[in-house]
């Protein structure tokens, strides 16, 4: 459906060459939901606005069903819906139903396609009661999720959304992650997702793929990646609060150590090398008289993960 092949960006900023992508290569099958995650300036919007065609790479090429958009910007135009940084695609003094019947029109929707369309995306993002409101007074929260619904509206196979929940309130992004997911389930569409909201990737994307500095480090399935970690980090929970001087022990025998204290107890997490050195743990509180209340696996965060391999770390590392 979608393919990014050796796609390459330099910019020239006072007499110095700055690449912001270099080499970038993955491809999006059918009905896929796919994160673009990465750090700030490590290419992901230079990216989605180059399959836009609003940004001409300096090299590289990409397909569209086969297509090369570059050869054929129309083409592109009409298989691609974005929202890009925000809620900056939709007129603020046209009304939600003006607004999408614009961007409706736009695909050379007419009449009473148009009509039946809009009516349908409307209750869709339960836009209802604010169908005649301008879009200048409406929530934050209700321009974002006009912002996607008029990307929708234009029912391209190809969704490109850029940080879609940027600054919106924790129910609105439950609403509107859930929206998206709903709508690309039901309609089959591909979708490529960039977002620094991990819990949102989480949720929608099977698949990720993180870049810095404008390569690809790693494309996996999200359940791959927390996979790689799972087995090797350890909460312990002991009676009472833990000597600073223990703490320090602790510290320097094992790789990574982390401290929560409460009135009672003190959780530990700690991450393991070797899966064996599990029973140092546990002998190093006995050692010391602590009283074990509890073990158990900790659930990988995939935010940790995500940081873990921006930064180049491993399993081997762990």
């Amino acid at each position: 459906m979608l393919k990014v092949e050796d796609l390459k960006k330099v910019y020239k900023s006072n007499g110095k060459r700055i690449e912001a992508l270099v080499g970038l290569s993955f491809s999006l099958n059918k009905g896929e939901i796919v994160g673009l995650l990465g750090p700030n300036g490590a290419g992901k919007t230079t990216t989605i606005k180059s399959i836009c065609t609003l940004l001409l790479p300096s090299s590289g090429k990409i397909f569209i069903k086969g297509v090369d958009i570059f050869r054929n910007p129309a083409f592109a135009l009409k298989n691609i819906a974005a929202v890009l940084e925000g809620n900056r695609n939709i007129y603020w003094r046209l009304t939600v139903r003006e607004n999408l019947e614009f961007f409706a029109g736009l695909q050379g929707l007419a009449g009473r396609n148009i009509k039946e369309d809009v009516k349908e995306i409307i209750e869709f993002f339960h836009l209802e009661e604010k169908r005649n409101v301008q879009a200048r007074l409406l929530s934050r929260g209700m321009q974002q999720k006009l912002a996607v619904a008029c990307a929708f509206i234009k029912n391209t196979d190809i969704l490109l959304l850029d940080e879609p929940t940027l600054g919106l309130d924790v129910e609105s992004t439950y609403e509107l992650k859930n929206l998206i997911r709903e709508k690309a389930e039901l309609d089959g569409k591909t979708i490529l997702l960039s977002s620094h909201n991990m819990g949102l990737v989480e949720d929608v994307c099977k698949d990720v793929i993180i870049i810095n500095k404008g390569k690809i480090v790693v494309k996996d399935k999200v359940d791959n990646l927390k996979n790689f970690f799972r087995v090797n980090a350890y909460i312990f929970e002991v009676e009472g609060r833990i000597a600073e001087e223990d703490k320090r022990k602790m510290e320097k025998e094992f790789l990574f150590v982390k401290f929560q204290e409460d009135k009672d107890k003190t959780q530990i997490e700690v991450e393991l090398k070797d899966i064996l050195r599990i029973y140092d743990v546990m002998d190093f509180l006995r050692q010391n008289r602590l009283a074990l209340r509890s073990v158990k696996n900790k659930e990988p965060d995939f935010e940790e993960v995500y940081l873990k391999i921006v930064k180049n770390e491993t399993l081997d590392t762990v």
